[in-house]
């Protein structure tokens, strides 16, 4: 039974990042674009340059969107999680002690999915992994045309 859930992982991981990934852009498409209902719930959308709620999210975003193709997605996972920590201890936390207290359990669960995404990678379906292998075999061709010179 372990070895067919381990057989599973990269695949399963993959979902896990495209969902996470999916969720995390459309909370930066909303402040941003006014998609989704917006900030407000009628299209309003966050004042451009506004610290620090334009900047996370631009990062939600970018990030998002990076994570939810797979594409950089350790480092984008990585700058988005930082995001998030900042988020909650500079937004949420002084409101209350406990997450459900200060509003602050996606910006918690964010962060910490996103770290996850940090140590595992992009699992399958991802366009890191379609380019490593793109590039591993291209590598491969150009080996196999030089000639070997004694």
């Amino acid at each position: 039974m372990t070895e067919r859930l381990n057989s599973a992982q990269p695949y399963v991981l993959g979902m896990f990042r495209i969902v996470v990934g999916l969720l995390f852009a459309c909370h930066g498409a909303a402040s941003l674009l006014g998609l989704l209902g917006g900030t407000d719930g009628n299209g309003g959308t966050v004042e451009t340059g506004t610290w620090p709620g334009w900047y996370a999210a631009l990062i939600q975003l970018v990030g998002g969107t990076l994570v939810l193709l797979g594409l950089g997605t350790r480092a984008a996972a990585f700058i988005s999680s930082g995001s998030m920590a900042y988020a909650y201890f500079k937004v949420h936390q002084p409101e209350a002690l406990w997450p459900i207290e200060n509003s602050g359990e996606s910006a918690a669960m964010y962060c910490w999915a996103m770290l996850l995404l940090v140590f595992t990678g992009s699992g399958a379906f991802g366009l890191d992994r379609l380019l490593t292998r793109r590039s591993s075999a291209n590598g491969e061709r150009e080996a196999e045309r030089t000639p070997v010179t004694a």
